[in-house]
């Protein structure tokens, strides 16, 4: 059976009404930053915060009474297993729900609060699917598969039903991989509205599976991404085909591209997206020529982030704009040396977030200290005003940021 746009319909009319339809809303600010005419589908408002509701409802919804009396289980790095967890729980289905054992707090307590019983098992993704594999077998479960799978991509592909019925004129998708059930489902229903559209995959530096297997090399993979939900060892079999019929290219975005994306979503559009889900936008900032001057449709597949790494990405993102500095100066260790330095800073608009004064752990002279300062501050020009202020009053000084 191959997936065809009769069966993304039929999903779509399956599952009307009980997935959110979700705004696909253009955005004047990010159309302005990247050169190109920017539309988000939003899918971070579904009820579980990601896409992945779509395509295992279409699932469940196919059991037979039998099946569905026996229970099903599924394996995921968290959207998939609350998607299958929540509709499950709200058809009377039993499930399970393996998950690595490094899955974000955030996702694996939600999907434990839908009902599902959840297995912790494995470091990545890939020991968790043989885990799941043989639980389905020894308890006789049916597997909804998280990507691999007609039901499941036809399900994911109604978003592109949607997005081009909000905006026909569309010319360009842009679309995170992991095992390649989202932008499968989404290109067929792309092509078959409008065979010219081009689709454009995007996949982690660290988990580049898809690339790999269309060229029939083997990848080299990280130890871990930001971008959890798309970090997957192995595309899928029934996936890569139609990505390698449908889908024009696929680009590679490393973490510093994520996190500047993840800020610029909640800075601009005031929403909170997973490293997955900020994937398709960190393409268009890395690669800005390969979308000038098109309209690109972009889908913002999850919004599951665990709030301390969120935290930590805001303070990253901060220090990147220029916004946040560490300014290290030297002084003779004499009263007043701090204050004449905090007093220049001050009277230069910066305000003082931390002060870390250093004596031991220094090369200087016995009678020398360095002085860190951790300032907020407007913008790197900002940064570069605050050093030269404090060498014309005679401090050596220089930006002393870590690499993000």
């Amino acid at each position: 059976m191959s997936v065809t746009i009769a069966d993304i319909r039929k999903a779509a009319a399956a599952i009307k009404g009980q997935v959110v339809e979700t705004p696909c809303l253009h955005s004047r600010t990010l159309s302005e930053i990247t050169g190109a005419e920017v539309y988000l589908k939003f899918e971070n408002h579904q009820f579980t915060a990601s896409f992945k509701e779509r395509g295992a409802l279409n699932k469940l919804l196919s059991l037979t009474r039998e099946q569905a009396a026996k229970g099903v289980i599924a394996v995921s790095a968290g959207n998939h297993a609350q998607g299958v967890a929540y509709h499950a729980h709200r058809l009377g289905i039993p499930a399970v729900m393996v998950m690595p054992r490094f899955t974000p707090n955030v996702k694996v307590e939600h999907t434990a609060k839908h009902g599902a019983e959840v297995i912790l098992h494995g470091a990545d993704f890939d020991e968790a699917k043989d885990h799941m594999r043989k639980l389905a077998e020894e308890r006789g479960l049916t597997i909804v598969h998280p990507y691999d799978d007609e039901r499941i991509i036809a399900g994911q592909g109604t978003i592109g039903l949607e997005m081009l019925e909000a905006h026909p004129g569309i010319d360009t998708l842009a679309i995170a991989i992991g095992g390649g059930g989202l932008i499968s489902g989404i290109a067929i229903a792309a092509k078959a509205r409008n065979p010219k559209i081009e689709v454009i995959g995007v996949e982690t530096e660290r988990y580049p599976s898809m690339l790999h297997a269309l060229k029939g090399t083997k990848p080299q993979f990280g130890l871990s991404t930001i971008a959890e939900g798309i970090a997957v060892k192995e595309a899928g079999m029934i996936t890569r085909e139609i990505v390698r019929k449908n889908v024009a290219e696929i680009l590679l975005v490393d973490e510093g591209d994520i996190e500047q994306a993840i800020v610029l979503l909640l800075e601009v559009e005031k929403t909170v997206v997973e490293g997955a889900g900020a994937a398709s936008l960190a393409a268009m900032i890395r690669y800005p020529q390969r979308f000038k001057g098109r309209k690109v449709g972009i889908v913002l597949c999850g919004g599951n982030i665990d709030p301390l790494m969120l935290a930590e990405i805001i303070v990253r993102g901060m220090v990147r704009s220029g916004r946040m500095a560490r300014i290290r100066i030297e002084v003779r260790d004499l009263p007043g040396a701090l204050a004449k330095a905090t007093a220049c800073l001050a009277e230069l608009g910066a305000n003082v977030e931390e002060v870390h004064h250093q004596r031991a752990f220094t090369h200087l002279p016995v009678q020398n200290a360095e002085i860190d300062f951790v300032v907020k501050t407007r913008n790197h020009a900002h940064v570069l005003q605050l050093v030269e202020g404090l060498q014309a009053i005679g401090f050596k000084a220089r930006v002393h940021n870590f690499e993000v």
